[in-house]
């Protein structure tokens, strides 16, 4: 009975779309989500509770309120915090979603521009990287 228990697969490596462990680029881009996540809701926290903090410009194409863009921050980079985790797992599900949020994080940043805008292309930057490691091609390393 041991013999017919060992030879079948069972957990998640049975799952299709799973992995048994995430390559090195998977966890870089789980950890540079991790922290891009974090700093947005650093960045949300301050403008929801401090709307003087950042400098605001007249002239620029796409005005919002600090409030909004605050909460707009906040709970993006929850979700994103959340979808760093999820990248551990090795699991499909968790790149695709990965590879939207940082999209979405690099739209948001990009209209976050005249607010902090030497902080917002370091994001943009951290964004575009997770977006290339969780498209690139990964090795299979049980093969």
């Amino acid at each position: 009975m041991a013999g017919s228990v060992s030879g079948t697969r069972t957990g998640h490596d049975a799952a299709p779309g799973r992995r048994a462990a995430p390559s090195g680029w998977i966890v870089f881009a789980a950890v540079m989500m991790i922290f891009g996540g974090a700093m947005a809701v650093l960045e949300g926290i301050a403008a929801i509770a401090k709307d003087d903090l950042f400098v605001t410009t007249s002239d620029y194409v796409f005005k919002f309120s600090l409030t909004g863009w605050g909460w707009v921050h906040l709970i993006l980079g929850i979700v994103v915090v959340l979808a760093g985790c999820a990248l551990f797992t090795g699991a499909l599900w968790a790149r695709a979603v990965g590879v939207l949020l940082a999209g979405l994080l690099v739209v948001a940043n990009f209209l976050w521009l005249p607010y902090y805008p030497f902080w917002s292309i370091v994001l943009i930057a951290i964004n575009i990287f997770v977006i290339w490691a969780l498209c690139s091609p990964q090795k299979d390393a049980r093969a």
